[in-house]
């Protein structure tokens, strides 16, 4: 009973967004009001808790606002200079075929900078630049989200393993286990994340094929699946290009670096490919003549497609990307620099002496990146001073238009993950928790089968695989001691699970839509995301059986 009133919120945000296609500002507040209630009357949580649990979403919603700003920002910014226009002219050059530069952009770039920074930033920067190449904004969007999988479990340099998983495993019980076994505990978490690391690298070898049946399947008349699979070859070769490097850093570096260097491994392999027609498909594919678009495609920003100014140069067009991605690596990495952006914060504290809070550091989220980006390609590419004003001023007016809901979808995760024994008076664990326990025991010692499922859940309801591994990765590790199988692989399933589940995350599909003019159609972009999500999830659970079976891993007793 309580799983399926835990289930809830996640059946509404399913059913009004979804299935009925209510955008995302409608049917997020009535999500809300359904946790708020369960939390009140079920978990018997203090109205105090709830609102400060309000409050604490509402300061997340902000931090993830100025991250869609500052993209916002960079790319009316970029088409304003031209910098866009000159860019669209280098990839016609590299390849006219709109599934290769699909694989190029958002499958190659989006990993390096989703190794990068995390926190949805590919989406925001991918989606945009897609379109300003000439893809219909929904495509945009959909190919730019369901790169949101393979490279996210070592997103923002490995956070997902180091600070979620790590967190939570964190406790007595698995310490003591460990040290039984004469294991260290970072050790253990290292090889949860290269176990991990395999998954994904065979699961992500289709991803970019994905990618170009998606495109094919859904943005054209003829609606082939065929003429997607015609870059098969190329699309397996771009997968390999990122996942058989991401592997061996994951295997002998550790979780930190192996999407960052994937990702610049296989841009380099993939455009070198693409240049000199390696496995690339005999036949060109390009979308319909914008004018037979259906308005299902449109986003309300138009990309401006005029010939780019004389001064303009490819290097000079693509400079701010590539300062984005070294200011982002830098930021994280060079510990006088990290500790500089950490060191101005917007504390939140003890919202009605609940002990709910939440600190923004504003300089260190990525939207404080893609500003400084902005200020030098001012400098750079020779801008006017009304252009960058224009951009702004545009830039808010959208964000502004997108806070709506946002402003409701975090508050109803914060709430639904606040629930807890530490906040309320029922002594039953929190939601999240309720539900997974639900579905273990239907589960049994098929668990395998379902430990990603929880992890994609964990995501989609709290929009990060990190927060998704903090909360579930002890429960996992607890449903694997009790069915006698390798703790570390369904931990890892978990961490797989969780970085599916960013396909379909609401406020990374709210922030990406709101980048490229897609507001309210938050339910049809999903509606897509969910098919390669299925495929990931299928495909965990067949390899997580295949290496359990096979002996691999050690269970811990």
């Amino acid at each position: 009973m309580y799983t399926l009133m835990a289930l809830a919120p996640i059946l509404t945000v399913f059913f009004f967004l979804v299935i009925l296609r209510w955008p995302a500002k409608k049917a997020m507040p009535l999500a809300l009001i359904v946790a708020a209630g369960l939390a009140y009357f079920v978990w018997q949580v203090s109205g105090m808790v709830i609102a400060a649990s309000i409050i604490q979403g509402l300061a997340i919603t902000i931090a993830i606002l100025w991250i869609v700003f500052g993209a916002l920002l960079m790319l009316n910014t970029l088409t304003n200079s031209g910098a866009i226009a000159a860019i669209r002219a280098g990839f016609m050059d590299i390849t006219p075929d709109r599934r290769i530069q699909a694989m190029i952009i958002a499958w190659c770039f989006g990993a390096f900078i989703e190794g990068a920074a995390g926190f949805g930033t590919p989406a925001a920067v991918c989606a945009p630049l897609l379109m300003a190449l000439g893809f219909p904004a929904m495509a945009s969007v959909t190919v730019a989200l369901i790169i949101q999988s393979t490279p996210v479990t070592f997103g923002a340099v490995g956070t997902p393993i180091l600070l979620g998983v790590r967190t939570g495993l964190d406790n007595p019980i698995v310490h003591d286990l460990l040290g039984k076994n004469g294991i260290a505990f970072m050790d253990y978490i290292f090889e949860i994340g290269a176990t991990a690391a395999i998954m994904h690298g065979i699961i992500g070898i289709m991803i970019p094929t994905f990618l170009a049946v998606m495109l094919t399947r859904f943005f054209s008349k003829e609606k082939s699946i065929a003429r997607g699979l015609e870059a098969l070859p190329f699309g397996i070769f771009a997968g390999l290009a990122f996942t058989v490097p991401y592997m061996l850093v994951a295997w002998f570096l550790g979780p930190e670096f192996p999407s960052l260097i994937g990702g610049l491994v296989g841009l380099a392999l993939v455009v070198t490919a693409a240049k000199n027609n390696f496995l690339t498909p005999k036949n060109t594919w390009d979308f319909d003549d914008r004018s037979e678009w259906p308005s299902a495609w449109m986003g309300t920003w138009e990309p401006k497609f005029a010939k780019a100014p004389e001064h303009m140069t490819l290097l000079k067009a693509w400079a701010p990307y590539v300062l984005v991605g070294l200011f982002l690596v830098m930021s994280r990495k060079i510990d006088w620099i990290k500790g500089a952006l950490t060191s101005v914060k917007i504390p939140i504290n003890n919202i009605f002496d609940t002990g709910i809070g939440y600190v923004i550091d504003p300089l260190y989220i990525p939207g404080f990146i893609f500003v400084c980006a902005v200020i030098c390609a001012f400098f750079i590419q020779r801008m006017k001073v009304k252009d960058l004003s224009d951009a702004a001023k545009q830039s808010f007016k959208t964000t502004v238009q997108a806070s709506f809901a946002l402003g409701f979808a975090i508050p109803m995760v914060r709430v639904f993950i606040n629930s807890g024994e530490k906040f309320n008076a029922s002594g039953l664990a929190s939601m999240p928790l309720e539900l997974a326990n639900g579905v273990a025991a239907l589960a049994g010692t098929a668990w395998t089968g379902f430990a990603a499922v929880i992890g994609s859940l964990g995501a989609f309801i709290a929009g990060s695989n990190t927060v998704s591994n903090m909360m579930f990765s002890l429960f996992q590790f607890g449903v694997a001691s009790q069915i006698d199988v390798p703790q570390s692989i369904i931990v890892a399933l978990q961490a797989v699970g969780g970085a599916a589940g960013n396909m379909i995350t609401v406020h990374n599909v709210v922030a990406a839509a709101a980048v490229v003019g897609l507001m309210d159609r938050e339910g049809e972009i999903i509606r897509k995301t969910l098919i390669p999500m299925t495929y990931y999830l299928i495909f965990a659970a067949i390899i997580g059986t295949v290496m359990i079976s096979s002996g691999w891993g050690t269970v811990l007793k």
